[in-house]
């Protein structure tokens, strides 16, 4: 006997669930453009104040060359506070505002790390604010991502959302927080799809929502801090194919650095824990330090960005490009291991360009027919040390063109980049986020 009644009750109910999800899926969306927007706007206004910071700072740089030995003072006293300030907060408020905090999101999504975001955005603000205004070799991207990612979880407890909305609403969150940093919407997509792959829950509305989140906040920095590239530059035409080869050269030799990179990090951190609780001594030596060092030689620290532009404007000899690169590799290595707030991208970044205007001048040296500028090999230098060390080459070639608007440069930076992330595979090389998320799930263990 059949009995229509309860196949018009099966399509009811089917039509209900159809309903109820679709509402679902496009709170998620509306939360996704709130998350923007605030991510947007706090990441714009940490840039601005940073930005003001600096030149403050350079500022007092050039009186001290200028005066006499009593104006060390203050920026030797600046160093130290920015320090002191910076692990203070960290170390008494939310440890986990150390470092860039990518590996805590990672960590989040799974369901291993806590988002403490009551804690960890202030914390993270303002000893950002201290540690990269200080002059140490450390990028916005850092605490900007982190912070997003945290008013991800802040607008999904503020209106009492499911608890699966975590992952996407989180995962947006850290898009756009890498989108105001660098004014890299796409790149902050592709971050999260390609960099947190196996934490981020992909489907239609969950990319969708990231999609939107990053657009969002880039839209809000652009109108707020302005449209232009974060790095100007030429922008170049595409080498000859038979040329390409030197490109997978390149992407080899930045292998090897991202290896050593990686290596070290983690052997700076094991060593610094060590003086964690001498809070006073480590402020003092690294403070004065860093002062030191930028007094005499302001494009050896901070992230980067004047330095990329100097080097690209053939401002620097071949000598001084090498020690340069030296230190700004030992000292980005310094910065991070001692637990201070913030990214490794920026000074990555600048560690990239350092590599390819120097193998590109060595090039043009010996090979002059094959290069007509140095600079073309600085934006594959940028690309390929992202995917050696972060092994994200997909992110790393479309940061770097984003952040230069050197589009006719994908095919050899495709090359670099599969060259870097492949050799530096085959040196052992982990992803250098996987790598401080296990040590981090293994010191919470202790």
């Amino acid at each position: 006997m059949k009995f229509p009644f309860l196949k018009h009750e099966k399509s009811t109910l089917s039509a209900q669930r159809f309903i109820d999800a679709n509402a679902k899926n496009f709170r998620l969306i509306f939360f996704a453009f709130i998350v923007g927007l605030v991510s947007g706007i706090i990441g714009s206004v940490f840039r601005y104040l940073l930005q003001n910071i600096e030149v403050f700072r350079d500022n007092l740089y050039i009186i001290v060359e200028k005066g006499n030995v009593y104006n060390w003072f203050f920026p030797i006293l600046i160093g130290i506070s920015g320090v002191a300030v910076s692990l203070f907060l960290i170390k008494k408020f939310a440890p986990e505002a150390s470092g860039s905090g990518v590996q805590e999101i990672e960590g989040a999504l799974d369901n291993l790390r806590p988002l403490r975001w009551k804690k960890v955005i202030p914390v993270k603000f303002i000893a950002s604010l201290f540690s990269l205004g200080s002059g140490f070799l450390l990028g916005r991207e850092g605490p900007t991502i982190q912070l997003g990612a945290n008013i991800g979880k802040m607008i999904k407890d503020i209106f009492k959302q499911a608890d699966e909305e975590n992952n996407p609403l989180i995962s947006a969150g850290a898009a756009a927080g890498l989108a105001s940093a660098f004014n890299a919407p796409f790149s902050g997509i592709i971050f999260v799809i390609e960099e947190m792959h196996g934490h981020f829950k992909h489907n239609f509305f969950s990319v969708a929502a990231i999609m939107l989140a990053s657009g969002t906040s880039d839209l809000v920095s652009r109108a707020l801090i302005g449209a232009n590239p974060v790095i100007k530059m030429t922008l170049f035409k595409a080498p000859a194919l038979s040329n390409l080869w030197l490109f997978i050269f390149l992407g080899i030799i930045l292998s090897f650095i991202g290896f050593f990179f990686n290596k070290l990090l983690i052997l700076s951190l094991d060593f610094f824990n060590n003086y964690k609780k001498k809070l006073l001594l480590l402020s003092i030596v690294s403070g004065v330090l860093i002062a030191v060092i930028g007094i005499y030689s302001p494009d050896m620290i901070g992230g980067g960005y004047k330095t990329i532009r100097l080097a690209l404007d053939n401002s620097f000899t071949l000598q001084f490009l090498l020690i340069l690169f030296l230190g700004r590799f030992i000292l980005t290595i310094f910065s991070y291991g001692i637990g201070l707030p913030g990214g490794i991208f920026a000074p990555l970044l600048a560690i990239g360009v350092l590599t390819g205007i120097i193998f590109g001048t060595l090039t043009q040296y010996y090979l002059p027919e094959t290069v007509s500028n140095p600079g073309i090999f600085a934006v594959a230098g940028m690309a390929g040390i992202f995917a050696a060390t972060i092994r994200a080459p997909l992110t790393g070639l479309i940061l770097a063109v984003e952040m230069t608007s050197n589009f006719e440069l994908i095919l050899p930076l495709i090359f670099t980049s599969v060259a870097a992330s492949l050799f530096t595979t085959a040196l052992g090389n982990q992803p250098i986020y996987t790598v401080l998320l296990n040590r981090t799930l293994k010191k919470a263990k202790k």
